[in-house]
């Protein structure tokens, strides 16, 4: 039962090339930056994402996006990297852009064995009447466009219908994780990471405070372990903040 590994390059060995990861975070906000890290360090590339947002310039997703890694991102926030705004106006990344609410339905969706479900978010625009640029030509035209989705009225209500996501692999961040892979995520690293660990079939788990099993009140587990394949140790990880406001 002890899922702890000795490295994050011991880790993330067997993602390969076009694989998909769901990647936790909000912001810069609990992100498995040692994981994405190690990644880099690897010759895996095509990758296709899911994350609330891919990072800043030089820090989180963003450096992979920076290495040309990443072929196809699903997201629900783009702002904050300006190598992300020139690989899809180019038409070198493909980009699926998702109602925030819709992303962490469909990851939740996913890690439930629910393959799909309907929501109003959407209805009435090209998230479900399709045409959203999904990649671009590189001379302003479209070369993939989102398709048409279902819609259907439910007691008079229209409500579209979204796909559960489901990866090849989840990356996430928490405070408190035990040997056995039971995580608790601080504060607004509960966003996504919680989600995107069910969503993934090889679920990696970066963990600041490493407890023994049985240490963990389970009435505060937010991830069971049933969920997580393999634990990285990452005492003192830098955390970074993506907009620091202060009064003058």
């Amino acid at each position: 039962m002890n899922k702890v590994v000795a490295s994050a390059a011991q880790a993330v060995a067997d993602v390969t090339s076009g694989s998909s990861i769901a990647v936790g975070g909000f912001g810069l906000c609990g992100i498995p930056n040692l994981l994405i890290a190690a990644l880099l360090a690897s010759d895996a590339t095509d990758l296709e994402t899911v994350s609330n947002n891919c990072g800043v310039d030089d820090w989180g997703l963003g450096v992979l996006l920076a290495a040309k890694r990443i072929r196809r991102t699903t997201g629900s926030y783009v702002g904050e990297n300006k190598e992300f705004e020139r690989q899809f106006l180019s038409g070198e990344l493909e980009v699926e852009l998702v109602p925030q609410g819709t992303l962490a339905e469909r990851l939740r969706a996913g890690g439930a064995g629910i393959p799909g479900f309907y929501t109003p978010a959407g209805v009435g625009t090209q998230v479900a009447e399709g045409g959203l640029p999904w990649r671009y030509d590189g001379h302003g035209g479209i070369a993939l466009a989102s398709p048409a989705k279902e819609v259907r009225d439910f007691d008079g209500v229209t409500y579209v219908l979204e796909r559960g996501i489901r990866t090849d692999f989840a990356f996430v961040h928490a405070k408190y994780g035990d040997r056995d892979g039971n995580l608790i995520y601080e504060m607004s690293a509960q966003n996504f990471n919680p989600l995107c660990a069910a969503a993934g079939r090889v679920t990696i788990a970066e963990v600041e405070e490493l407890v023994e099993p049985g240490e963990l009140d389970p009435m505060h587990v937010h991830t069971p372990g049933i969920f997580v394949q393999r634990v990285l140790h990452t005492p003192n990880v830098e955390k970074r903040i993506e907009r620091r406001t202060v009064r003058a």
